[in-house]
């Protein structure tokens, strides 16, 4: 008899909390290339929504490969991300080589977006391409080597 309680596959989704759920999914629409999968940011601000699952909270959720990303927009506004505190520190999006990393830095060029260099990571075996999201939030564009 084994110790372990599950053996997961993957990962279904990651949600993010955001202050500001337009300026978020216009970025993330950007980064993308995509509207969300599923939206009712329409709803934000309605009585309610903030509470309602069904309605994502008033959030969008991205299809990213067969995983989704979701924005939740129910942090005060002026809140900001720490990844020093308990909970997330970054999401790591794969991409399906180091080239598509520096096709990706030219267009985060292109658009006005900051970010970091394209970086090899050793050993790890993974090269990656950092961007902060409007909270904050360390993004990672990762690449296997080779």
């Amino acid at each position: 008899m084994s110790d372990q309680i599950v053996t997961p596959l993957g990962l279904a989704h990651v949600r993010v909390t955001v202050t500001d759920i337009n300026r978020s999914k216009a970025f993330y629409e950007q980064l993308f290339g995509a509207p969300p999968a599923m939206d009712c940011s329409e709803h934000f601000g309605e009585p309610g929504i903030a509470e309602d699952r069904a309605r994502l909270y008033g959030g969008s959720i991205f299809r990213v490969g067969e995983q989704l990303f979701g924005l939740r927009p129910v942090a005060p506004s002026g809140q900001r991300f720490d990844p020093d505190t308990v909970g997330l520190d970054h999401v790591a999006f794969v991409v399906g080589s180091v080239q598509e990393l520096h096709d990706a830095a030219r267009r985060l060029d292109a658009a006005g977006v900051e970010h970091g260099e394209v970086t090899d990571l050793g050993a790890s075996g993974m090269v990656i391409l950092s961007v902060q999201d409007p909270e904050d939030i360390n993004l990672e564009l990762a690449a296997t080597k080779g």
